[in-house]
């Protein structure tokens, strides 16, 4: 037993006021003397010329153990254990050694004593050793001693006073010898000391609680314990004649604790016929005699061990007839039977009794594992029982008739526990399945659990979340229960759900969910996701069902694609549901032109490229995967183009940067342009080259097929053959680079496969022939002849783009150039301008120049009235500039903005009669 489970005050030491010397003295010479004479003692037992002195024996050791009253001391255990074994040996001829034994075991019970605080830990082996010897003493017949051994070891779990003790003396500290027995083979010893305990049922369940207290301490001790077979043992012995009971309720007690420390051990050592068979009987017993409620009790107790059991690969229960008589048992009282197990048979039903029905039929769920179970399962009509508890109330009178005595919140707990049994079985017994019409049973039980009458559901199943006044439960379950015959892929099955219009039913059911206002707690999505997988399983394969999905259906997966991936990571299972929608999408929608033309006037392929942009990357894959199948729909390519995101990038600009996301993550050897590094191996990942090389059987595809499966390049590659590789909106030059390998994905994959069969022909020693040889030599060859091509490609876009890159720098520097060059223009016209008006003697000047000028220009005129027409100046402002072919000033184009200044005769003279004035 764990000492830490137990609280106890260590107990103060008397308070010594100056002992006088002569007093420790004294003492030490009583304890010195009682080593002496221990030794004496042992001596005068084993010595062949004392051993017959039986008198002289009594006397000492009467005497001994007077002055042991007060308890043990520890070092003097390896001496008692000496004594104590030598009694047991003599008490079988001498009887007058027993009630020797009996004292001794009777000091047992209290707390051993130590002299020095380090005593514990010296004498830790002697206790060990003591304590085993101890359990040895039930190798003694007699009754009385075996009782007195028995209730010694249950006291050291109570707290026993120590006596007055001595002065130097002190008890071990609480918990000591619970510490060291679980070191001991005191609980293997008390174990296998049953066998000899036929004629003692007294002593026997003295035994039993005494084991019961030791495997319910210590996880230890149910070790000891399953080390010698503990649980077989006390199994084999459980069913025994016991008119209290008490046997069988200690052993299922036992047996309980060993379960909860070493489950898997205890299921081995309970899975042989001897076993199983005793507690078949047990279980039988308690079935028929069982009134009371603790017998009700143990009756579960026994059923839920034989749950365990069932559970376990190797168990016996149908070759014993155990599972054949479970299964009679699980169909009471739905089904009428003649069988004299349950003729007779009369339930309660009382908690229970409820508790019994729902492990039965857990039982059925557990034992399937075995074929033969269900062999047995369809001999006794175990799937009609079912579907009669799966009724909806409203549609089986039957079932009222027959479960009549269950109140209506069990009904609804056996219905619920009913599904989750069928959910297992339905798909392994699909000929009883269909034979029972139970797609109509389950079809009217999910009409039942939309309707809106009086009967309100309790949410048995899981009362939190699903609440009371809730038909929620059964329709988690009915649900689970179609999705796991859909999955099944049986054809029959699927078509008469279909032919009882299955799909429109579950259509509305999820539209009517999206209208309640708790639409997003665990278990609406839960239902929702499960339905959209059976529609999936249901529309998959045939192209009637999926016109069946029709609008309604591209409605709804529309719906919930809007929704997109923000609560992805919530915990609620947004996550399921969004993969349940894509596949819906692929399953239902893609492949038939009808539908496939709603869904993309829907906008169902921006839909699909906004989930792929906003999810994580472990949806990218099936999300992918759809918009390549509907790729398929000549109509799609307009809408896949002209998408955008919320940042303006276009489909294949984002499609090209997953490529170079997803080459990033397998570390392909790309350069800084993300043009390709390595020609020999263009597309390789870092991971793939630093595999072991190994060679791959026929049947398995090798590390370049798989790849193909594991990552997103083929799909994205496949994409592009649809939309093409040429005018395509929204790249630059990098995209352009990465799109250039793109284009030979398909080349170069095809030469890494045919690289991996040259290098898988070297490990196997395989030399090719030489025309074959030539042609893989030259497949290789092209393939990184190919890579060299795709190369130069990339860097002629890269120069390219670097070309366009300095034409445009050039232009940049014309134009300021030009810019400062009008600065300085106007810059040199403020200067004039300020010296003219500052300097009469410039203003003449140039007033001089400019009417030199200005006559000098002009024509003569032919006629008198020519003459008096105004002088028109332009001045020019540059507006733009323009770069041309032609080198230096010749490629400079400028653009003028023009201004006219007249000049009259009359603004001449003004000016002259001015500077006359002045």
């Amino acid at each position: 037993m764990d000492s830490s489970r137990f609280v106890h005050r260590r107990k103060p030491d008397f308070p010594v006021s100056g002992p006088r010397a002569p007093d420790t003295k004294q003492h030490i010479q009583e304890v010195s003397v009682k080593s002496i004479e221990l030794s004496k003692v042992i001596r005068l037992l084993e010595d062949p010329l004392t051993t017959n002195l039986k008198e002289r024996h009594l006397f000492v050791l009467k005497k001994l153990l007077k002055r042991s009253q007060i308890g043990f001391l520890l070092k003097e255990l390896t001496g008692f254990a000496k004594i104590l074994n030598i009694c047991a040996e003599k008490v079988t001829d001498h009887p007058e050694y027993q009630p020797i034994l009996c004292e001794a075991l009777q000091i047992c019970r209290l707390p051993f004593l130590k002299e020095k605080s380090s005593d514990e830990l010296t004498y830790a082996e002697d206790v060990i050793e003591f304590l085993s010897h101890m359990g040895c003493l039930m190798r003694v017949s007699d009754a009385e001693v075996r009782q007195h051994l028995v209730e010694s070891v249950k006291s050291f779990y109570s707290c026993v006073a120590p006596k007055l003790l001595l002065d130097g003396l002190q008890p071990t500290s609480p918990g000591y010898r619970l510490q060291l027995l679980e070191r001991s083979d005191l609980a293997q010893t008390l174990l296998l000391s049953m066998a000899a305990l036929e004629n003692q049922p007294g002593i026997k369940l003295q035994l039993l609680q005494t084991l019961q207290i030791l495997s319910s301490s210590s996880d230890m001790n149910c070790a000891s314990i399953l080390q010698a077979g503990g649980a077989e043992t006390i199994c084999l012995h459980m069913s025994e004649p016991d008119p209290n009971g008490q046997v069988l309720f200690r052993s299922s007690e036992i047996l309980w604790n060993l379960l909860e420390r070493g489950s898997t051990e205890v299921t081995a050592q309970l899975s042989s016929m001897e076993c199983v068979i005793s507690l078949k009987e047990a279980f039988f017993h308690q079935l028929i005699n069982g009134f009371r409620h603790s017998d009700l009790q143990l009756r579960n107790d026994l059923l839920v061990i034989t749950s365990l059991i069932a559970g376990y690969p190797n168990s016996l229960l149908i070759e014993s007839l155990f599972a054949k008589q479970l299964v009679v048992f699980a169909t009471f009282p739905e089904l009428k039977s003649h069988n004299p197990l349950v003729r007779n048979l009369k339930l309660s039903y009382n908690n229970e009794d409820l508790k019994m029905k729902k492990m039965l039929l857990n039982l059925l769920v557990l034992m399937s594992k075995d074929l033969a179970a269900v062999q047995l399962y369809k001999e006794e009509r175990v799937m009609l029982a079912l579907l009669m508890l799966v009724k909806s109330p409203a549609a089986s009178p039957e079932r009222r008739s027959a479960s009549s005595q269950w109140s209506i919140t069990q009904q609804e707990e056996v219905q619920l526990q009913a599904l989750a049994t069928l959910c297992t079985l339905a798909p392994l017994m699909l000929e009883d399945y269909m034979s029972c019409q139970g797609n109509t049973v389950l079809l009217l039980l999910l009409d039942w659990c939309v309707a809106q009458d009086a009967f309100f559901g309790q949410g048995h199943s899981s009362p939190v979340t699903e609440g009371r006044r809730s038909r929620k439960a059964q329709m988690r379950h009915c649900i689970r229960v179609l999705r796991s015959l859909t999955s099944s892929g049986e054809e029959s099955v699927n078509q008469d759900l279909c032919d009882q219009g299955t799909i429109n039913q579950l259509l509305g059911i999820l539209m009517q969910m999206e209208t309640s206002p708790d639409e997003d707690d665990l278990v609406s999505l839960e239902i929702k996701s499960d339905i959209q997988l059976i529609l999936s399983a249901l529309c998959e394969s045939d192209m009637h069902r999926k016109e069946l999905f029709g609008s309604e259906g591209v409605e709804m997966a529309v719906h919930f694609l809007k929704k997109g991936s923000d609560k992805f990571y919530s915990g609620l299972g947004h996550n399921k549901l969004i993969l349940s929608t894509v596949d819906c999408v692929w399953s239902c929608i893609v492949g038939c032109y009808t539908t496939e033309d709603y869904f993309l006037a829907k906008e169902g392929a921006s839909l699909l490229l906004d989930l792929l942009s906003s999810s994580p990357r472990c949806v990218h894959c099936n999300v992918l995967a759809s918009l390549l199948e509907l790729c398929d729909n000549p109509n799609a390519l307009s809408h896949v183009l002209s998408w955008r995101d919320s940042s303006g990038q276009t489909a294949p600009r984002f499609l090209l940067q997953l490529w170079m996301d997803e080459e990033e993550e397998l570390k392909v050897s790309r350069d800084q342009q993300g043009g390709i590094a390595d020609p020999q191996r263009p597309v390789l990942g870092l991971h793939q080259q630093e595999d072991p090389q190994l060679s791959f059987p026929a049947n398995m595809p090798s590390a370049a097929v798989l790849e193909l499966a594991e990552n997103l390049r083929s799909k994205i590659y496949s994409i592009f053959c649809k939309l093409g590789f040429h005018e395509l909106p929204g790249l630059s030059r990098r995209h352009y680079v990465t799109l250039s390998v793109v284009r030979r994905y398909l080349d170069f994959k095809v030469g890494e496969v045919w690289e991996e069969v040259n290098r898988e022909l070297s490990l196997d020693g395989v030399r090719p022939t030489t025309p074959d040889q030539e042609a893989l030599s030259a497949v290789c060859k092209i393939s990184e002849d190919t890579a060299r091509t795709v190369a130069a490609e990339q860097k002629s876009i890269l120069e390219l783009q670097e070309k366009e890159d300095i034409s445009e720098e050039e232009l940049m520097y014309t134009e300021i150039k030009s810019h400062w060059k009008q600065r300085e223009l106007t810059a040199k016209s403020w200067d004039s301008y300020v010296s003219r008006t500052s300097n009469y003697e410039i203003l003449k000047e140039v007033k001089a120049q400019r009417v030199e000028y200005i006559e000098s220009s002009q024509p003569r005129p032919k006629h008198e009235e020519a003459a008096v027409h105004p002088t028109e100046l332009i001045l020019g402002q540059v507006m733009s500039v323009e770069r041309t072919e032609s080198s230096g000033p010749a490629g400079v184009k400028l653009t003028l903005a023009r201004t006219s200044i007249k000049a009259s005769r009359r603004v001449v003279g003004s000016s002259e009669e001015l500077q006359q004035q002045r």
